[in-house]
């Protein structure tokens, strides 16, 4: 009787004993029941510019640190161009079935006309054409947000890069090549880690990895919350670093997520939910910079009216007041007369604006009369939308500012994609003889204007 109480007793230690050894387990190991996959790169061994010891080191350990946390890992060390695509293909392929997407680069890369583009080892940059055999940041972006959950992209990769220096010398045309990456934006449910900031250059380090890989091998197992990871990520470059390198970051996750730890809770988006009312002034910034951008009356005035009590308020005042002013010198034909009258008759009018960031260029006609001087303009759209008018007076000598009036047409043509009808204003400097003139936009974006009379 007593060996049998024995034996239950042994049994009933035993499954305590593989309950307490379970729990464990659940609690410690990765939050794996996601299907994950990482693409790492460390690319060094370049041909036509300066090796970089760091990045093979780099991806070999933080791809064994991610098999760690559940990653399936494509790997890729000292790739050519052709391999880099490939792997980049499988990689997209791999993320459309995955909850969590991972890609992780280090290596050369640069950014033109706020382009970013990687660097495969095998590539030459004499020209702008050749950056067609680099690999786009954007397109690695778009490949992420195939995944169900978290997207997560991480760029260690902000080094001078001295083939952009060959770009610049090379090219036939105004282009904006800076130093570092250009700044992006994580879509929602997406975290995106630079080096450092935007527009600058990271150190390489004198150690096997570089110092944000070293951060983020130090952080990236610990069972945090992942928006804890790469804030302490941040933090232990910046003072490593005796505070010159803070590295970029951009998070848009909902929920939280643990690679490593008790839980993992999906940060896809979801059916939107009650939250604490949002600071008014949030977004005052960015708005403000893009209103500043479009430069006219309607863009100050929209900035106003949502932002009323913000930081940007008072300057938004003042700009309204200087463009008023501006058209005020140039004033419509309502009442105005004394203008010559040999500029008298019917004339056409040709408006060309140059193509500016992402507005398409475009060329529009205008039929005008002028009558005692006063000059009228017009082009009219599709009810609200697509209006133009000028007007103003012409003096003897021809020289006169003429002021515009209109509301935007389709949003392509239009500076930071504003909505069709949106309305603006702008002035003209312009010079008329007998029976022609030339005349130039004086805000926001580059336009040209001929006046032909019939």
């Amino acid at each position: 009787m007593r060996a049998l109480s024995r034996f239950c007793l042994a049994r009933f230690c035993l499954a305590r004993l593989c309950l307490a050894l379970l729990a464990c387990w659940l609690f410690l190991a990765p939050a794996s029941a996601e299907t994950r996959v990482a693409l790492v790169i460390g690319n060094g061994a370049y041909a036509s510019t300066a090796k970089l010891p760091n990045p093979s080191h780099d991806a070999e350990d933080v791809a064994a640190s991610l098999k760690r946390s559940g990653f399936e890992v494509l790997q890729g060390i000292d790739l050519r161009q052709a391999d880099m695509q490939d792997l980049t293909i499988r990689f997209a392929r791999a993320a459309s079935k995955a909850d969590v997407a991972m890609f992780y680069y280090s290596g050369h890369a640069m950014q033109y006309n706020g382009v970013n583009y990687l660097m495969p080892v095998d590539a030459v940059l004499s020209d702008e054409a050749d950056l067609k055999r680099f690999v786009r940041v954007d397109d690695i972006v778009n490949d992420l947000q195939q995944a169900k959950n978290l997207r997560i992209l991480i760029l260690d990769s902000c080094r001078d890069n001295p083939l952009a220096d060959m770009l610049k010398r090379s090219a036939t045309r105004a282009a904006s090549i800076g130093r570092g990456l250009s700044k992006v934006e994580a879509p929602r449910g997406t975290i995106v880690s630079f080096s450092t900031q935007s527009g600058q250059t990271a150190a390489d380090g004198s150690g096997r990895n570089s110092p944000y890989t070293t951060a983020f091998l130090k952080h990236i197992e610990e069972p945090q919350e992942i928006g804890e990871v790469f804030r302490d990520i941040s933090s232990d470059v910046y003072d490593s670093s005796g505070k010159t390198q803070l590295p970029e970051l951009s998070l848009s996750i909902i929920g939280k997520f643990y690679l490593n730890g008790p839980v993992s809770v999906t940060v896809a988006p979801a059916a939107p939910q009650a939250a604490p009312r949002a600071d008014p002034c949030t977004a005052a910034e960015a708005h403000w910079k893009a209103a500043d951008g479009i430069g006219t009356l309607g863009a100050y005035e929209d900035h106003l009216t949502r932002f009323p009590n913000c930081i940007f308020a008072t300057l938004a005042k003042a700009r309204i007041e200087g463009l008023k002013q501006k058209v005020a010198l140039a004033p419509s034909g309502n009442g105005r007369t004394g203008g010559s009258k040999d500029y008298d008759g019917n004339w056409d009018v040709t408006l060309n604006c140059l193509a500016s960031g992402k507005a398409q260029g475009f060329t529009r006609a205008l039929s005008a009369t002028v009558a005692n001087g006063v000059f009228h303009a017009d082009a009219q759209g599709q009810g609200a939308v697509n209006r133009l008018e000028i007007d103003g007076q012409i003096p003897a000598d021809g020289k006169t500012t003429l002021s515009a009036r209109g509301t935007t047409g389709a949003s392509t043509y239009t500076l930071n994609n504003l909505a069709p009808g949106s309305p603006y204003a702008f002035t003209v400097d312009a010079q008329f003889d007998r029976t022609r003139g030339n005349g130039k936009r004086n805000e926001a974006r580059a336009c040209n204007l001929v006046f032909v009379k019939r």
